[in-house]
């Protein structure tokens, strides 16, 4: 059995596209591109871990068939809920996981095991401006209500972060790997409240998503840091090929 993640499918097959890069480049088909790597790398008795933005639609009437086609790829599929997932109300994740039993594992304010591992995680938060620049282009400032705003967010994404974490620790696991839709950081900053946590549960890999494009993948950590490992699974940044991560 191995761990394979990957983020950002925003499939669009009864909602409007609301991305245009989707018709160009590494976007071009990368529906026939992640089912052709999925049925290449993955087993069914594998976890697949989504890691957000699954779907363009607004509600599960115009999800129905992109979650469908996440149903249908191999394995054993876990989503977590992304900033475009509009379909999903964090506070009835219960009644999706419910609807969806045996066919999509949904996470939030819970866990899913994986051998003795906890897979934990939430859709998480980062300030991303809008920054003001100087005459020569350098950051002078931010919008103080948006940055305010940001704050409740992060605050509010790191206690539902935390109920996963102690969903799994009063079930006696020890071990966890962190998924976030968000970068755990903003692109000035090495800590923030999610590193904090990750390190306070020891967790050995933090997974997440959101950053698109070539210019946006080094927003935030990569590779090893404090002893942890930092992944970006990003669809356009693996081109579409789940990254093993067990």
């Amino acid at each position: 059995m191995s761990l394979y993640a990957i983020g950002d499918l925003h499939l669009h097959y009864q909602s409007v596209l609301k991305a245009p890069m989707q018709q160009t480049g590494v976007w071009r088909n990368h529906e026939e591109k992640v089912l052709k790597y999925c049925r290449k790398l993955i087993h069914e008795d594998d976890v697949l871990l989504l890691a957000g933005d699954h779907s363009w639609g607004h509600n599960l009437s115009e999800c129905e068939k992109d979650l469908q086609f996440i149903e249908e790829l191999p394995g054993k599929k876990v989503l977590l809920r992304g900033n475009h997932d509009m379909f999903w109300d964090a506070k009835k994740t219960a009644s999706l996981n419910e609807r969806f039993e045996g066919r999509l594992f949904f996470l939030q304010d819970n866990y899913y095991p994986y051998e003795d591992y906890a897979l934990v995680g939430t859709k998480g938060y980062v300030f991303e401006g809008p920054y003001y620049l100087d005459g020569r282009g350098r950051i002078a400032g931010w919008d103080e209500k948006e940055k305010a705003h940001a704050d409740k967010l992060i605050e509010r994404e790191s206690i539902r972060l935390r109920t996963s974490f102690e969903a799994a620790v009063r079930d006696g696991y020890k071990k966890f790997i962190m998924f976030l839709h968000y970068p755990p950081t903003d692109i000035f900053k090495e800590r923030s409240v999610f590193t904090d946590m990750a390190e306070e549960y020891r967790v050995s890999q933090v997974v997440y998503a959101h950053c698109h494009g070539e210019r946006r993948f080094n927003d935030s950590l990569r590779g090893e840091y404090n002893g942890i490992l930092y992944r970006l699974v990003s669809g356009d940044c693996l081109k579409w090929k789940p990254e093993k991560i067990l």
